[in-house]
C-alpha cells in the first residue's frame, strides 16, 4: 500500500477497510475449502506451513482491520 493511513482520507480508509475484510473473508474461504471442503492429500509438512501462513495473514490483516477502525473512531467516522 502507497499511503499510511493517518494520510487516508475518510473515504480512503472506508474503502480499504471493506477491501481488507474482503480479503479476510477470502482468506478464510480458501482455507476452509482446502482443508475442510475437499479430500486431497496434503502432505503433513506443507499442511502446517500452509495453516502457519493462513494463521500469518488472518493476524496481519485484523491488525490493519484494527488500526482502520481506530483511525476512523478517532476521526468521529468509526
Amino acid at each position: 500500500m502507497g499511503k499510511k493511513y493517518e494520510d487516508m482520507t475518510v473515504e480512503e480508509l472506508h474503502k480499504e477497510l471493506s477491501r481488507l475484510r474482503e480479503n479476510l473473508c477470502d482468506i478464510e474461504d480458501q482455507h476452509n475449502f482446502t482443508f475442510v471442503k475437499t479430500s486431497v492429500h496434503i502432505g503433513a509438512e506443507k499442511a502446517q506451513n500452509m495453516q502457519q501462513e493462513y494463521e500469518q495473514e488472518c493476524r496481519e490483516h485484523a491488525e490493519s482491520i484494527a488500526a482502520l477502525e481506530k483511525i476512523l473512531k478517532a476521526r468521529g467516522t468509526g
